[in-house]
């Protein structure tokens, strides 16, 4: 395993009294696709968001490039190039496509390379440029969910984590945009995929974590892990 550009060690989160995230573990090797998989309700969606400095962790550590992130909040993390690109497809849908996309230029040096980051964006997604006037509101489901990678990308991350970005998607768009997940890796942006789609994640990423019950109860390099191996973990078996 190469060195991993993200440590999360025994990281806890809550949610008033009650324990969501419970001492989860897990490495996140630099340039490569990470899977975080588990049945719904397995608390991946809180994981990803107190990585990303959404939610305060309540105990634990966070390690981003060797730097210590923990409670870090979002807006500073996105600065250090960690980007999550949030279940839902969620736009600002008065704002037109491009005003949209142009929103994650947030840190400096991506400000000064917006056209390029545009060009970057449209490439991967024709259809963006095509509906760039456009307001948000009148895009289709998989259409914002490329808006909201776009924006993830206009920031220029090192890495980016997709949280359930194929819920409630047509298989053919879920396709399309996989695709560009590959294409955004292979550029060198380390990718975490949360998924509730076990048999996609697996194929897509080179390592896999289980999640159950807001612990990581398998880690492995995906090709290793049995199939009887990751159901019992994902069902609690």
């Amino acid at each position: 395993m190469s060195e991993p550009i993200l440590k999360v060690e025994g990281l806890q989160a809550k949610y008033g009294d009650f324990l969501a995230v419970e001492s989860a573990t897990l490495d996140v090797p630099a340039g490569k696709i990470v899977s975080v998989i588990g049945a719904n309700g397995a608390r991946k969606s809180t994981l990803m968001e107190t990585i990303a400095g959404i939610h305060k962790p309540s105990a634990g550590k966070v390690t981003f490039k060797g730097e210590d992130i923990t409670g870090m909040p979002a807006e500073k993390l996105v600065l250090r190039g960690l980007s999550l690109v949030p279940q839902g497809s969620r736009c600002f849908v008065r704002m037109s496509v491009e005003d949209n996309l142009i929103m994650g230029s947030y840190p400096k040096h991506a400000r000064a390379r917006v056209k390029e980051s545009l060009d970057f964006v449209y490439q991967l997604f024709p259809v963006l440029k095509e509906k760039r006037h456009q307001p948000t509101s009148s895009l289709s489901g998989g259409q914002r969910q490329m808006v909201a990678i776009g924006r993830a990308l206009m920031a220029w991350p090192d890495l980016i984590l997709f949280d359930e970005i194929s819920l409630g998607l047509a298989p053919a768009i879920i396709k399309d945009i996989y695709a560009r997940i590959r294409e955004i890796n292979a550029g060198g942006t380390t990718v975490v995929l949360v998924e509730q789609d076990t048999n996609r994640a697996i194929r897509t990423a080179e390592y896999t974590h289980v999640m159950l019950k807001g612990r990581v109860v398998l880690s492995g390099r995906s090709k290793e892990l049995g199939e009887e191996e990751i159901k019992k973990a994902y069902f609690g078996l």
